[in-house]
Formats: structure tokens, sequence, C-alpha cells
């Protein structure tokens, strides 16, 4: 049974856990539905509990980068629902290599990941979003700075930036906006690895002029706000979400006077 079209409704990939767990359950709390998208099932059976409201939530177990799945996961949204009110494409994967050390595999499996399906996803929503709609995609500081080790990673997120502005000037004259959303380094199982790394936490936390890294909730405020009427008029940005890391030259007094070996 389709619900009013009254009710809004958010298509998140890589829901069942980080960044796109906590974009879904401050959706949820603003009275949004959700689609939640991922790979894991007993991942998305958490997200429906922490989410507890059967008729605001449906999901979907499948790859982003599988070749039906921009059909599938936009049918379940209009089985559900109707239509798409905002597309978050999150789903992400880590751990990239610099340019030398990153093989074609590695290559294809970064763009096709971070750039071919947020397009192919993109591409398959936008017929069944109205006035007022928007996508969103997360992108990354990498994107906007390169980034050591960066290799495919930075440069399928950088192609995502411009794949927003895109979305951006295409539709945005029919009501549909798109922005990105850049995190620095947060917390997520994705970097706990990295962050264990004494140089790579050096390079984040003595850099960063904030007293903290950041938190998924960090992303996911930014996200509602994006999707939120305080934020319709805002149009093909990347907003960065980083404590002032990509945008100052800052560097702590620790790190300016500890002993480096």
């Amino acid at each position: 049974m389709v619900a009013p079209r009254h009710t809004k409704v958010a298509v998140i990939t890589g829901a069942g856990s980080g960044i796109g767990l906590a974009c879904a359950k401050k959706l949820s709390a603003a009275g949004i539905a959700i689609v939640g998208v991922g790979r894991t099932v007993e991942k998305l059976k958490e997200l429906e509990r922490v989410i507890d409201k059967p008729d605001q939530i449906a999901t979907v177990a499948i790859d982003v980068t599988w070749e039906d799945a921009p059909q599938r996961i936009v049918q379940v949204a209009l089985d559900h629902w109707g239509h798409i009110d905002f597309l978050i494409n999150n789903a992400g994967v880590g751990s990239p290599k610099p340019l030398h050390e990153a093989d074609d595999d590695n290559l294809d499996h970064f763009l096709n990941v971070m750039l071919r399906a947020p397009f192919r996803l993109s591409r398959e929503a936008l017929p069944h979003m109205p006035a007022g709609s928007a996508v969103i995609n997360i992108s990354s500081t990498f994107a906007v700075i390169g980034g050591l080790r960066g290799g495919a990673y930075s440069a399928a997120k950088a192609g995502l930036d411009g794949l927003t502005r895109h979305i951006a000037c295409q539709y945005g004259a029919s009501g549909i906006r798109a922005n990105s959303v850049a995190p620095g380094v947060i917390y997520t199982e994705m970097t706990e690895s990295r962050l264990k790394d004494e140089s790579f936490r050096r390079m984040n936390v003595e850099m960063t002029p904030h007293t903290r890294l950041g938190r998924v909730e960090d992303v996911a405020g930014t996200v509602a706000f994006l999707c939120s009427d305080d934020g319709s008029f805002i149009n093909g940005q990347t907003i960065v979400v980083d404590g002032g890391w990509t945008s100052t030259k800052y560097f702590s007094e620790r790190g300016r006077t500890s002993v480096w070996t």
C-alpha cells in the first residue's frame, strides 16, 4: 500500500553502519521515512530495530555496484511510498592506496562504488523526485585536497563532487537540489584501524583546530539540515565537515614541540 504523498522519503545507501546509520536515525527522528540500503542483512535488521517504526522503514540488502541495484532500490521506495524526496549516496570503501600502488582492479573498485553507483542510482531516482527534493552525496576532504595515499579514492570522490554540481545545474530549475557533504576523518568501522596508526592520528589530531575529531552525528546533522526547509536555498555546494582541517594550516602546540623520530 502506497502511503500519502505528504510522507517525506529518504533513500540512504550504506545505511547499516557509520555515517549512513547516523543519517537514517537523524532523518527518521525528523519524521522522514527511510529506505536503508546495505550489503549486510544483519546490519539492516539492526537498522530496523533502531528506527523502530515499521511503517516508516524499508530495507534493501544489495551491493550498490550490481547492475540491477538502481532499479531494485528505487522500486522499493515506489512500492512503499510512491516517490523519493531525498537521495543520500553514502556507500563507500576505505583503505586507499597511492597512485603507484593502485592497480586497475583497485581503481575500478573505488570508481564503481563511489562514482558509478551514485551516478546510476541518481539517474534512476530523479524521475521520481518531485520539486523540493534533494540529492546529497557524501564526499570527502580527500576530494578537496587530494590527500596522502588518496589515489583512486580521491579521484572517485572528486568525480562525485563534479556529479553533484552537474545535478544542481541541470535539475535545480526543476526544484531538485544537489549538494556534497565532505567529512574529515570520522570515527567509524572503516576508519577505526587507520586511527590506531600513530602517524595517521598525528596528521589528523595535531592538524585539526578543534578539541576533537569528527563524529557520525556531525555529518548526519549537516545532511539533515540540507534536507530541511532551512537548507532549501543551498545548491551545488560542497560542505566540508572537518573541524577546520582542510581550510587551515593549523599545527598543535604538542605537534610543534614534540620530539619526532
